[in-house]
Parts: C-alpha cells; structure tokens; sequence
C-alpha cells in the first residue's frame, strides 16, 4: 500500500518553514547573546544604562548615601507608553525589602513588652498547629524571623490573591497545618510566608491592622509620609510607577493580581525621598526617635544561635542578610511586577537603594556595581545575568520551534499521512516507529501538564512570576503532542489496514 503527498508542495512549504526557523534562530541567538556577553561602561550612569538596556527595564531609581550625604538619580519610565519620566518622587513597590520593616516592628513590640522572641506562635495563633512527619511541632517567632522555622518555600502559592482585609487570615488559614521540611530552628529555608505569620501576630498584640500599626509607629516617625502599604484597595496614585514583565525580549505592562495576604512581606510602596530617610535611619543619621534608633541598632545585630545561616559570615536576622565580617547588611526584593535592592555598609555609613519597575535581578546588580566603585574597586567590565530574562528568551525560542514544528504537524493532517509500505519488514518498522512515537507523545504531553508541580509550583504562580511565553509554549506544545497522538494513531490504524 502507498499513500504519498505532492512532493514539490511538500518540499516548498518545507524549505520556507526551515528559512523561518533559522531566521527567528538568530535573533533569538542575538539576543540571548547580548544577555550574556560582558559589558563595559565609563561611570555610573552608563553602567545604569546598558543594564536596563540589556534586562529591558523601563524605570530604575538610585539613592546613594554616603556619611549622610545623598544622592538621587532616576532613569527611564514610570510609564513607557505615555514617555512619563521617573523622578525622585516616583512610587515603587519594594518586594521583600519590606521585611525589614515588619522585622523592626517585631523588635519595637518586644522592647515595648507586648511579646517575647522566644514566644510559640501558637500563644498568638492557636489555631496553627504545624507538623513535621505527622506530629505538630511549635515554632517561635525569632524562627519566623530568621527563616528558621521549617515552613517550605513552596508555600507562597498557599497565599490566595484578593484584596478584601480577610486575606491575611486566609493565609494563615493555610499554612496553618503545613507539613514542614525541617525542625524548627536547624536549618534555614527562605519562606515569605514566615513574615505574613509576622502580620497576624503584630494585629493580634495591637489590636490594630498591620499597615495602620506600621504607619503609626515606624513610616510617620520617620518621617516617611508618601509611603504606604498596598493593599490593593486604596486609591491608585498618579506618582505609583506602571509595572512591566518580560515577554518575547520586550518589557510589557502588567497590572499584577494583589496579595492582601502578603502584605508584611512584600507591599510597602515607596520612593526615593522616603527610603534616603530609611537607609540613613539605619546608619543613625537623622532625626530619629529613641526607641526606633534602638530597635534599629538591635536588627542589626546577629545571635548566631538564633540566626539563619546562609553562608560563611552571612547570616539571615530582622529582614536583613548580615555579612557579620564587614558589617553590611542587605536584601532584594521582587514582586511579580517591580524589584529593589538595598545595601547598607554599617561601617563605612555608605548605603544604596535601587528600586526598579520590572521583576528583574537589575537592582542587585546596579547596587552591588555602585558599592563597589564607591570603594574604589572599579569595574570596566561586568556580566549580566537576569534570571527571569534569560527564561523568557529560552522559551521564546521553544515556543518559535514549537509554532515550526506545530505548521508541520497540521500540513500533515490536511494534506494527508504518507507512508510507503511495500513489504513486512517496512511495516514493522513503521509500526514500531509509530508506536514509540505515540507513547514518547503522550508522556511529554504529561510531562508539560504536570511539570509546575513537580517543581513546587502551580499554574497561577507561572501566570503570574513568569513570562507569558511560557504558557504559550506550554499550550502549543501540548497542542502538538495532541496532534503527534492523532497522527500516530491514523499511522498505525493504515499499517493494520494493509495487512
């Protein structure tokens, strides 16, 4: 039996979707090429520069503080569709450099005798009663701040989206029985969740809600009065930066879903005048009330008992990353939509904010790059490797080579199966093939649908962490392997045929 295509048609269109992929091959190759390839630059600014350039950032802010003499400078976007510049007083969502915050909190209701460091969670929260290999287990809220308490990283897909004022305690709900990886207090495992826990218990000692107490006690102190914790209620300001995503290369406007649930983690908003009071508050420059100077002190300094060990002469205590040798402390910050970098040198009362409009690793590198030509170790050439850009050029890529392989499979289906059997040992080759061809389909087509999770993630947090290409080539992948399935089953249903 011989069922056979046009073989000039075939050819044709088979030699223009060949031309298409290599074509689309080199820009993609370009561009992930300009990722990786090291850069140079003269000074700061042109170091600012070819970062955003190459992480497709729109915004970027800096505030520089040196012995109490600071710095601002503003490049980009707060809104790229309608060329709206940033400026000093340009709005940003921190991410998790809002730990810090709740951090100082906790340390100001200790001193203030509310609570203890050593207290259960429980005495706060009855209701969560955690377990590790199926037995419930306490953890103290010094764990909780040093991410000790064994509560796993997974978790930040518990917290539900929603901006109504029961959000936190949905969280809590949550995480409330949560099988943890480890025991209390041995091991440190970064879990965001950890200081909305914070949160609930700052509401319960107080009586008043997170954002209020925060505001009262620690932002208007401060001095910080266009700050504010976003609970995705309140009125949007005019001065909020517009929030992007990468996709395809190309930064995109997204409005992200809110976390009211989230919001002693990561959703204190803030600008480049509040947060030059902020760092400089953390080197004890500035008008600063009493007991704050000495919670700040305090969140500073590391029990090595009680902190979270992230690695030699690092340690993780009150919101901050503490290099214990030199006396800098630090931390970055995403969300799905904005990132932000601090750095603070204690010794030298030199400090860096960076904060930027697009969830990209950019802070963290424009800040550290700053530290150090501030200390005279001057870079002529750096590396750029954004995460989160470097996965959207990859499944770009897949997603070009899953459209090329997509126009195959459907030329295939309307223009009919070709197969040329002319004897038995071509049919069982053709059966075998087939048939491989038809399991290998059917476990990839499982492999994509499942793959979210046996990573410890979900569909929601992809929709909403990742780039869109993702999810595109995840459907038009699954769409081939659908495709594959119907052909392979056509395939061998015309092999038995010929018997």
């Amino acid at each position: 039996m011989k069922k056979t295509l046009s073989k000039t048609g075939t050819s044709t269109t088979m030699c223009v979707i060949l031309l298409i992929t290599i074509i689309t091959t080199i820009a993609c190759w370009d561009e992930l090429g300009s990722l990786v390839r090291t850069g140079n630059y003269d000074n700061t600014d042109n170091m600012v520069e070819i970062i955003m350039a190459k992480s497709a950032t729109p915004g970027v802010v800096t505030v520089v503080s040196e012995q109490g003499k600071t710095e601002y400078k503003n490049y980009g976007y707060a809104d790229a569709k309608n060329k709206k510049r940033v400026t000093e007083e340009s709005l940003f969502e921190l991410g998790s450099t809002t730990k810090a915050f709740t951090a100082l909190c906790v340390i100001l209701l200790e001193n203030e005798g509310y609570l203890s460091l050593s207290d259960s969670v429980t005495d706060y929260i009855p209701s969560f009663e955690p377990t590790i290999k199926g037995e419930k287990v306490n953890i103290m809220i010094h764990q909780l701040l040093a991410h000790t308490s064994g509560i796993p990283p997974w978790s930040i897909r518990l917290i539900p989206e929603g901006t109504t004022e029961d959000m936190l305690e949905k969280t809590i709900h949550n995480v409330s029985d949560i099988a943890l990886d480890t025991y209390p207090g041995t091991a440190y495992n970064y879990a965001t969740v950890n200081y909305d826990i914070l949160a609930m218990i700052i509401e319960k000692v107080t009586g008043k809600r997170y954002q209020d107490y925060m505001t009262e006690n620690i932002l208007v102190p401060l001095g910080m009065t266009d700050s504010y914790f976003s609970t995705g209620k309140e009125k949007e300001s005019d001065k909020l930066t517009k929030g992007y995503r990468v996709f395809f290369g190309r930064s995109l406007e997204y409005d992200a879903p809110r976390y009211y649930g989230n919001i002693a983690a990561g959703y204190l908003v803030t600008n480049s005048k509040d947060l030059e009071r902020w760092i400089n508050a953390q080197m004890g420059i500035g008008d600063i009330p009493d007991n704050l100077l000495k919670a700040i002190q305090q969140s500073h300094q590391v029990d090595i008992k009680m902190a979270g060990y992230e690695g030699e002469n690092q340690y993780y205590s009150f919101g901050w990353s503490i290099d214990t040798k030199n006396r800098v402390v630090s931390h970055n910050g995403s969300n799905p939509n904005y990132s932000s970098q601090v750095l603070i040198d204690l010794e030298k009362q030199q400090a860096i904010f960076v904060l930027a409009n697009l969830n990209s690793t950019a802070p963290s590198l424009i800040a550290n790059n700053i530290y150090e030509n501030m200390n005279e170790n001057h870079m002529n050439k750096f590396n750029y490797d954004d995460v989160y850009l470097l996965i959207d050029l990859v499944f770009s890529f897949l997603v070009i080579i899953a459209v090329v392989i997509l126009c195959v499979q459907a030329i295939k289906l309307v223009r009919g199966i070709q197969l040329n059997i002319k004897d038995e040992k071509t049919r069982f080759r053709k059966m075998t093939d087939s048939s491989i061809a038809l399991i290998l389909s059917i476990m990839l087509l499982v492999l994509v649908m499942i793959w979210p999770y046996i990573l410890d993630y979900n569909y929601l947090m992809i929709r909403v962490w990742m780039s869109y290409s993702i999810f595109i080539w995840m459907g038009v992948t699954s769409i081939n392997c659908i495709l594959t399935i119907i052909i392979n089953i056509k395939k061998i249903g015309i092999i038995r045929s010929s018997l």
